[in-house]
């Protein structure tokens, strides 16, 4: 696949985009958690998260229905363009000190742009590799992706701690997202016209009628693939964990944590968490083709769920600040091998007149189920993070999430694993 210029420059473009993508939210991170002008509780923390990953949970689905009607290519470059003043917006609200809740107007915008531009390389994928390498094919662009976004965050801490923590260097620590959005932007536009799709258009005439059945044309996609829909049940088991856990993590870190070694807390150790995470990513990505090449989909899904299971039992409630680096390697492997699998569901099994809007619908729910894991935890959590019991219901939904898979998998005995 790296012998295809296509496929290296989109996946170029998926490494752009997500750094800079790791970059504006660790410096949106910064700004509100660790900036010392600035205080934040776990309520503070949920509202973050509901920031940066809540818009285009709301009108991804309906935008899903441009990208399966319009010029991919052409969408991508506009919205980097659009995305790029957003940034520079946002970070001028930082800098100027305004209060938390005009900066998450603005990076609320950021984001959803940001996912829409995400769901599109996403349905663009198919384009540009053999349909018998698209489990590869996603493995590898999903994950350096993601781990590429972690590098951006690391890249961001690191950065305030040369232009400093207060309202002006968390304002230059953001703008410097822009250097991936125009990379991406550019790299988008050397694709010929059309190339990314779609070949087919199954919309109706008026275009604002498309997007208004965005959501339900998508769920209703997903719903007639068994391997997606169950792969859906297992990410939202895994996503409302994951959320709770994360806040968790943060207010560890904040409040409760003390350096150990070589291991810090405060805003090193969750750039230590992020990095830990993003081991775990790396690992996902080489270890998930070959296991599900070996022992089938479904086998790898449902081990991956044990195992996220067994980590926050193992690991998280000790809660001391080695296990929990290692549980958030665990945990964010585990995740990353179920939203593999259920990438490479959409893309081989949905097709491609209406991929864009269930990678929207799929984004959706990977978002706001976070979101609702953390606002959740929220309520519970005392300020210092220690809470068994969030830790614990975490691995229970691993379980539930698990048996739901399961059923819809026997259900439908003839669908692809």
């Amino acid at each position: 696949m790296l012998a295809s210029a296509d496929f290296r420059r989109l996946l170029l473009c998926r490494l752009a985009s997500q750094w800079a993508d790791g970059v504006f939210q660790a410096g949106l991170a910064g700004a509100v958690l660790f900036n010392p002008e600035r205080q934040a509780d776990p309520l503070a923390i949920a509202a973050g998260f509901a920031v940066i990953l809540g818009p285009y949970s709301v009108i991804g689905p309906f935008a899903g229905a441009l990208l399966d009607r319009w010029d991919r290519r052409k969408l991508l470059i506009i919205a980097n363009l659009v995305r790029a003043v957003l940034v520079l917006l946002a970070a001028a609200a930082d800098g100027f000190g305004l209060e938390n809740g005009l900066i998450y107007a603005a990076a609320l915008l950021v984001m959803g742009v940001s996912r829409f531009i995400g769901s599109g390389l996403s349905a663009a994928l198919p384009h540009v590799v053999e349909p018998r390498d698209l489990v590869s094919g996603n493995s590898i662009v999903a994950t350096l992706g993601a781990a590429t976004a972690a590098i951006g965050g690391a890249c961001a801490f690191a950065l305030r701690a040369v232009l400093g923590s207060g309202n002006l260097g968390s304002a230059l620590v953001t703008s410097t997202a822009v250097l991936g959005v125009a990379l991406c932007c550019l790299l988008a536009a050397r694709f010929a016209v059309g190339q990314l799709g779609p070949d087919e258009i199954n919309e109706p005439a008026a275009t604002v009628v498309a997007v208004a059945r965005g959501l339900a044309d998508g769920g209703r996609a997903a719903l007639r693939v068994p391997s997606v829909a169950a792969g859906f049940i297992a990410l939202v088991a895994h996503r409302i964990a994951y959320g709770g856990a994360l806040l968790v993590i943060v207010l560890l870190m904040k409040y409760s944590f003390h350096n150990m070694g070589p291991l810090r807390a405060g805003a090193a150790g969750l750039t230590e968490a992020v990095a830990a995470g993003a081991a775990g990513l790396l690992t996902a990505g080489l270890l998930t083709p070959r296991l599900v090449r070996r022992f089938g989909r479904a086998a790898v899904v449902s081990g991956a769920m044990v195992l996220g299971c067994a980590a926050l039992l193992g690991l998280g409630l000790p809660m001391l600040l080695p296990t929990i680096l290692v549980a958030a390697f665990v945990i964010t492997a585990c995740g990353q091998v179920v939203k593999l699998s259920v990438d490479a569901a959409i893309q081989r099994d949905v097709h491609d007149d209406s991929r864009g809007r269930v990678f929207s619908v799929s984004d959706t729910l990977f978002n706001i189920t976070q979101v609702a894991g953390a606002a959740l935890a929220a309520w519970l959590v005392p300020m210092d993070g220690r809470s068994p019991g969030i830790v614990l219901g975490a691995a229970a939904l691993y379980l539930l999430g698990l048996g739901g898979y399961l059923l819809v998998l026997r259900a439908h005995p003839s669908s692809p694993r």
